[in-house]
């Protein structure tokens, strides 16, 4: 399928980006259609090329954010470099960045300033804090956000902390960027006008942990850590079982319950119970409810555990390491992995989430250092 049949062929993005947080905004803009012109500094580009080497020499994270992007390397401290990245801001329709407060400002890129020369220019600029108060100019990191935000407060478990395994600040700002940037453009059809978007990695997170926020505002106590179980929903996490394995159950209803007590459990009368009655009054006993619950699983295997929830109906998992999650067998079904070129042949992708039916296609190529340059500036006139 050509690019220019997908919803957002045609458009134009310059992403002067590095990490995670707006290359994951932009490489989503990229896959349903648009054509993304990633910025680079001469001398190494975006940082995150250099976190690893584990995908045949390349970095696991730009692999994974940069696909379908044209690459131009721009030294933006040199007149034609200012020039060149003048010219592409004056024909883009969005404009990405997470320079930091105050960067496109000192580039004469803020939004003030590109209005002056493409009236209609979506704007979108990501940063740890936001462009004022008082941690405004404080370094950004997804640790640093995780901990800022409560985050690593409510992980992990009672006598130790740990942050999320993957980079939460990031992504969650990311994609309230990129759908930021959609409701924009839904708004430029239809009124004819640019949009200057902040995004704050903080307040992007601190929307992501609200309900355990509510909790501790309203009744003087923050949930507590609760390992890879839930910090106010019980039965909901992973149960061991007899044979050295584990369960993941979510019990998130009264009808959820009764059945895990009378098919699963093999004790119905747990469902009365005055200690287990309800949720709260379960998450009040969890000590004893869930030693009780992996009592009974004792004398099973998983496979015999997991056919007593199908016949409960009641909602499990399994706790997959990685290896088996690249080859999930519903992944695989829906036919999810791809391959992409990249400058050290063809790499395993995975499909964009975002299945629009008709218009699915495999993602561009990840792009070299530069790879696009000469291509990008001949279309400028340089």
């Amino acid at each position: 399928m050509a690019p220019e049949t997908l919803p957002l062929g045609g458009l134009r993005v310059v992403a002067w980006e590095h990490a995670v947080a707006a290359p994951i905004a932009t490489r989503h803009l990229a896959d349903l259609g648009a054509d993304v012109v990633k910025v680079e500094r001469p001398g190494g580009g975006d940082f995150a090329r250099e976190y690893d080497s584990a995908v045949r020499g390349l970095s696991a994270y730009f692999v994974w954010l940069n696909r379908g992007k044209r690459s131009v390397v721009l030294d933006l401290k040199q007149p034609d470099g200012r020039q060149a990245f003048e010219l592409l801001l004056a024909r883009a329709d969005v404009f990405v960045h997470n320079q930091g407060p105050g960067a496109a400002e000192r580039m004469g890129c803020g939004y003030a300033e590109l209005q002056r020369s493409n009236p209609q220019i979506i704007a979108c600029a990501i940063s740890g804090y936001g462009p004022d108060g008082p941690h405004r100019d404080r370094k950004a990191y997804d640790l640093l956000l995780q901990g800022e935000a409560g985050v690593i407060g409510l992980t992990g478990t009672l006598e130790e902390p740990a942050k999320v395994g993957i980079s939460v600040a990031d992504i969650a700002s990311g994609m309230y960027a990129f759908n930021s940037i959609l409701a924009a453009l839904y708004r430029r059809a239809v009124k004819g006008v640019g949009a200057e978007i902040q995004i704050s990695m903080l307040e992007a997170l601190t929307e992501w942990v609200m309900p355990a926020a509510y909790v501790a505002e309203y009744t003087g106590q923050a949930p507590a850590r609760a390992g890879a179980r839930h910090n106010f929903v019980v039965p909901y996490g992973g149960y061991r079982v007899g044979d050295g394995s584990s369960v993941n159950l979510a019990v998130q209803n009264d009808g959820q319950w009764r059945r895990l007590c009378a098919i699963f459990l093999r004790r119905p009368e747990l469902a009365d119970d005055p200690r287990f009655v309800s949720n709260e009054l379960r998450l009040r006993n969890r000590d004893t409810l869930e030693a009780l619950i992996e009592e009974v699983l004792s004398g099973d295997t998983r496979e015999s555990a997991e056919a007593r929830l199908v016949e409960a109906d009641v909602p499990f998992g399994t706790v997959n390491d990685l290896e088996h999650v690249l080859a999930h067998p519903q992944l695989e079904a829906r036919g999810r992995w791809f391959d992409i070129p990249s400058p050290v042949g063809d790499l395993k992708a995975f499909h964009h989430p975002m299945k629009i039916v008709g218009l699915d296609r495999p993602a561009g190529r990840v792009p070299a250092l530069g790879e696009h340059t000469r291509e990008v500036l001949a279309e400028l006139g340089l």
